[in-house]
């Protein structure tokens, strides 16, 4: 329902008695004028409103905003790279290649080496839970000898000597030098 204007007028520019013919001059609208509005019609005034404040907030910014006095050509040749710049990017992605490079063998020497640490630890681990189970059968072995034996050791106790007696006239005959193979 927008009313174009003849000339060089933008849509920006048309007021409110341009959309809405049937009402009265620009500028002496009033707050009556429109409650009496359609939905359509309000709809087009607020579109009309925020293009207006936007054209106001571009233009506002655009005059503040200094343009260089250089030709666009020269705008667009500094996306284009000198030959030394090339150079330098170049130098650079090798640098950076080669680092990473290093980093990644580091890594790899890094799991390597606690692969190996881990490997050797794994082993030794076995081997101590061999030698676990070995003491643990000495161990059984000696309860068994131990066993076997009791029913003479409950003899010398009931003669009146203890093992701990037997020790210590062991130890004496020894300090003696008399002790009888």
């Amino acid at each position: 329902m927008m009313v174009q204007h003849s000339g060089q007028v933008s849509a920006l520019e048309v007021s409110a008695s341009a959309i809405v013919p049937t009402l009265s001059p620009a500028g002496s609208l009033g707050f009556d004028d429109f409650t009496n509005l359609t939905p359509l019609v309000k709809e087009e005034l607020r579109f009309a409103i925020q293009n207006k404040r936007q054209f106001h907030r571009m233009s506002s910014t655009l005059d503040t905003v200094t343009v260089s006095e250089r030709p666009v050509e020269t705008a667009m040749m500094k996306t284009e790279f000198s030959p030394e710049e090339d150079e330098r990017k170049k130098r650079r992605r090798e640098r950076n290649k080669i680092a990473a490079a290093k980093c990644r063998n580091k890594k790899k020497e890094k799991t390597e080496c606690l692969q190996k640490e881990s490997e050797k630890l794994e082993t030794i681990n076995a081997e101590l839970k061999a030698q676990i189970e070995e003491l643990k059968n000495e161990k059984q072995h000696l309860i068994y000898m131990l066993n076997l034996h009791r029913p003479t050791c409950i003899v010398r106790a009931q003669n009146g000597r203890t093992p701990e007696d037997e020790r210590n006239l062991f130890i004496q005959q020894i300090k003696e030098g008399t002790l009888q193979g």
